[in-house]
């Protein structure tokens, strides 16, 4: 038996806990109502009186609270990870290799100049979606967001914005979890780090690594936790709401799923169209790799066989090379699209209108904190809950979305992989080095 424990991974126990939570709740939100809240309720929900009898309305509300309280618990783990990770990962990101961005050059600037327009795109195509379909509707979270109403009704101005971008305390930023003022002095300080010779820059070079190997390992940790967490954010959620959010859930898989689609289509097919990339081939190419990333939700797993493949489509080693490992950090085009979606998808359950100034802050923030923190286990979830902190959104919605994470996690994993070899293709051809033609003996004796 404990063998057996031990064999089922962490996303099986999170999937376990999911459907435990939601017999849980069911069964809670049969119990807790009133007699005539119950009689309201059986007319649309006959099966509820199945339910009803399991425990005494007092012990049934005592449960509610008790899943609010290990939820809240892990959330709290949750938000003491994103300054210490995010800062740590940025300042390394930049002041650890300055040199290899000097050397590489002009490559270095149009690889940027093209994840931020293909990432950017990727944010509205996410924020459009949410708010034409809006699956966040109808939810009602555990605790008000009296914070994030204040802040949607509160109009955005320019001198706000810039305000808001400049910290005056690393340590304030840090305490209130704004990550937008932490990520603004994290790039600050890396660039002052970068400029910095000798032992003085070696030594915080070394002091950051150990800090974003040690947080990797405090995720690791904390996520060890995820099932308790996320199956008592089912429970309470759906002991608050009923099971009818299941909808909900459903719905903000489905709309992930068909804004990736529609990203492709109106985004990446046109890249490799303007670029004269073959668009049959090119899917041919990366297809083995991006099924590797969709079942595994991880791109590492995939990264050796993309770097192949890619160099035998026609991308020189150099910038394939290059490419791919700097797009795990700037080029996360399925990861992008999902955050704009689910921070929208949160604010919409805990019923905060946010204006579009809001949406487009919300974007903008995203798109600065989604940098440089690829390699860490259950990145989106960590730069999420840091969204949301920033923003007065409640973080009982990311456990929520955690219940149905590992179905979100393998599309966006598999499009960060795509977005990322499409990447590679067009500095090639920007670079004029993509050899579509190459005979295949040479391309067998580089690879």
């Amino acid at each position: 038996m404990p063998s057996l424990i031990r064999r089922v991974s962490l996303s099986q126990w999170i999937l376990i806990a999911l459907f435990a939570g939601i017999g849980i709740g069911a069964i809670t939100y049969a119990c807790k109502l009133s007699p005539d809240e119950f009689e309201k309720a059986r007319t649309e929900m006959p099966w509820l009186k199945l339910l009803r009898g399991f425990l005494s309305e007092a012990v049934a509300k005592e449960c509610l609270r008790g899943f609010m309280i290990v939820s809240n618990a892990f959330l709290h783990l949750i938000k003491c990870i994103i300054v210490p990770l995010l800062f740590s990962t940025l300042v390394v990101g930049i002041a650890g290799h300055t040199d290899d961005m000097k050397a590489v050059g002009r490559l270095a600037l149009k690889s940027i100049i093209y994840f931020e327009i293909v990432t950017t795109a990727a944010l509205f195509v996410g924020l459009g979606a949410v708010n034409l379909v809006k699956p966040g509707a109808g939810i009602v979270l555990s605790t008000t967001a009296e914070a994030g109403k204040k802040l949607a009704s509160t109009p955005v101005t320019l001198e706000g914005v810039v305000e808001h971008l400049t910290p005056q305390s690393f340590f304030d930023a840090a305490a209130r979890n704004d990550v937008l003022q932490v990520v603004i002095y994290a790039l600050i300080f890396g660039i002052a780090l970068a400029q910095v010779t000798g032992k003085p820059k070696h030594t915080m070079l070394e002091f950051f690594e150990g800090v974003t190997q040690v947080m990797f390992k405090f995720t690791g940790i904390v996520m060890l936790f995820a099932p308790f967490g996320v199956g008592a954010a089912i429970a309470a959620t759906i002991g608050q709401n009923g099971l009818g959010i299941l909808k909900n859930l459903m719905a903000l898989v489905l709309t992930l799923y068909g804004a990736l689609a529609v990203f492709v289509l109106i985004v990446l097919v046109p890249v490799m169209l303007i670029c004269r990339i073959p668009v049959v081939r090119f899917f041919r190419t990366v297809r083995q790799p991006a099924l590797l990333a969709f079942s595994t939700a991880t791109s590492e797993a995939a990264l050796p066989d993309a770097l192949r493949l890619m160099e035998r489509f026609g991308v020189p080693r150099r910038i394939v090379s290059f490419v791919l490992p700097t797009g795990y950090s700037f080029n996360l085009d399925g990861s992008t699209l999902y955050l704009a979606l689910a921070s929208v998808f949160v604010a919409q359950a805990a019923g905060v209108a946010l204006d579009f100034k809001t949406q487009i802050l919300m974007m903008l923030t995203l798109m600065l904190t989604s940098k440089g923190v690829a390699a860490v286990p259950r990145a989106s979830l960590v730069i999420l809950s840091g969204t949301l902190a920033t923003f007065g959104l409640p973080l009982e919605g990311v456990a929520v979305i955690l219940g149905v994470d590992a179905f979100l996690d393998m599309a966006r994993t598999s499009i960060n992989l795509v977005g990322n070899c499409l990447a590679s293709a067009v500095m090639a051809r920007w670079e004029g080095e993509l050899k579509l033609d190459m005979p295949t003996d040479e391309i067998n004796a580089k690879t």
